[in-house]
């Protein structure tokens, strides 16, 4: 696994999600690294982590493999920063490791089975299809084409910017994170289920819901269920923004992850 470790201070975890990697929390890293300690891995099989074609890259591995780094680290204190797919995969960590994390910011994200929701599930069906595959495996479709999907303000994602996003993915065998995990999407709902009856344990921590209002995966009746679960959690929302309000309002962003990151632990 890559992982970028910058600066020093109080240690802050940011978790990605799919198609993506460590490069979409370039901006908070590096406003944030002159007071943290600022830890961004890449999940096995994205960003610059090897690919080998046949490792187990379920939303459970990946959360077992994060949950070793920080072992690992011996990160305590921590402000855990979770993206999408990072949501399990890093509130996992929370939910094994709560002596370790202090603070939680959630951006976009969820932790429950929702394969009862007809446009989850018809999207997971259609990745875990023969076509679907070719579609991630061959074409790269998660990062050539719901990534621009996923922005509000379509120019904020320059050539330049989407170009990063797709290199790491540029052979058909190191797609099988992506396509994997797309799968998960509703095929990991037992696992989503055990993390979410356990959602408790998450009110014992300060929690930031920092949500894109206008993303179209994950929109407002994701961050309602979010509030209704942690009625004591600090809701922040921008407005224009879709599913990478990192990307789309990184300013924001990195100030409410400062401003979380400085609050209480209890």
């Amino acid at each position: 696994m890559h992982v970028v470790d910058e600066g020093s201070g109080p240690p802050i975890l940011f978790v990605h999600g799919t198609p993506s990697w460590s490069f979409e929390w370039r901006h908070a890293i590096s406003a944030l690294r002159g007071e943290h300690r600022c830890i961004a891995p890449d999940h096995l099989g994205f960003g610059l982590s090897d690919k080998p074609p046949a490792a187990p890259y379920t939303p459970a591995d990946h959360a077992a493999r994060l949950r070793g780094l920080v072992r690992a680290l011996d990160l305590r204190d921590l402000t855990l920063v979770v993206h999408d797919f990072g949501g399990p995969i890093g509130l996992s960590v929370a939910l094994d490791e709560p002596d370790r994390v202090s603070r939680i910011v959630i951006l976009n994200s969820w932790m429950w089975a929702h394969g009862d929701d007809p446009k989850v599930r018809r999207l997971s069906r259609l990745v875990a299809s023969p076509i679907g595959r070719w579609l991630y495996l061959r074409l790269n479709a998660s990062p050539r084409w719901l990534i621009p999907m996923s922005f509000r303000d379509r120019s904020k994602l320059t050539p330049a910017i989407h170009r990063h996003y797709m290199r790491p993915f540029a052979s058909r065998d190191g797609r099988m994170g992506p396509w994997t995990l797309g799968c998960a999407l509703a095929g990991a709902d037992p696992w989503y289920a055990s993390l979410w009856a356990r959602r408790a344990a998450l009110r014992e921590r300060p929690v930031t819901l920092l949500w894109g209002a206008e993303d179209p995966a994950f929109g407002a009746p994701y961050l309602a269920r979010w509030r209704e679960a942690l009625p004591h959690a600090r809701v922040v929302t921008i407005d224009d923004v879709g599913h990478f309000p990192q990307e789309e309002a990184p300013e924001r962003v990195t100030a409410v992850i400062r401003d979380a990151s400085r609050g209480p632990t209890k």
